[in-house]
């Protein structure tokens, strides 16, 4: 039997965290969407404060998946984490890795004692879907996510 062992991440992983990022955005049908680098999350993720924490999964003593989460301030909630991404690499799915990350995200939240944790998941990735609903989540069928990129932003203010 193999170990699956979640700890805090280290600049050191990420360049593993960059692959498995990489990974997911493949997975989510968007190949060339990934514009970070290794130098950027090590630069962002362990600043003081961090702009995010990062928990590791490893199976077996091999880096297979990550959580990547940061806080958030609600207006209605107060304080409260978003989950950014939780990724398992393919081949490592249906082994309880995902869910260890999760568990671990979460354990974080109650103990700091915030008042929601969130994420985005596409609609049609029905195993995160139906899992997410089994743990007590509500999925927000009637919120849509709003994104503008740097290049439309700078576009927009140009014609102000």
């Amino acid at each position: 039997m193999m170990d699956i062992n979640i700890r805090e991440g280290r600049p050191e992983d990420m360049p593993f965290v960059l692959d498995l990022i990489k990974e997911l955005a493949i997975f989510e049908k968007e190949p060339d969407a990934v514009v970070v680098t290794v130098n950027d999350l090590v630069e962002h993720g362990f600043k003081e404060p961090p702009a995010f924490y990062i928990y590791i999964a490893e199976y077996d003593g091999k880096i297979v998946g990550m959580a990547l989460f940061y806080y958030r301030f609600s207006t209605w909630k107060g304080p409260t984490i978003h989950l950014e991404d939780l990724i398992v690499k393919q081949e490592y799915r249906s082994k309880g890795i995902g869910k260890a990350l999760y568990d671990r995200v979460l354990e974080f939240a109650h103990k700091k004692k915030v008042r929601r944790t969130e994420w985005v998941v596409l609609d049609w990735n029905t195993n995160a879907v139906n899992f997410y609903e089994s743990t007590g989540a509500v999925i927000l069928d009637d919120w849509k996510t709003c994104q503008i990129t740097d290049q439309k932003t700078a576009e927009y203010l140009a014609r102000k």
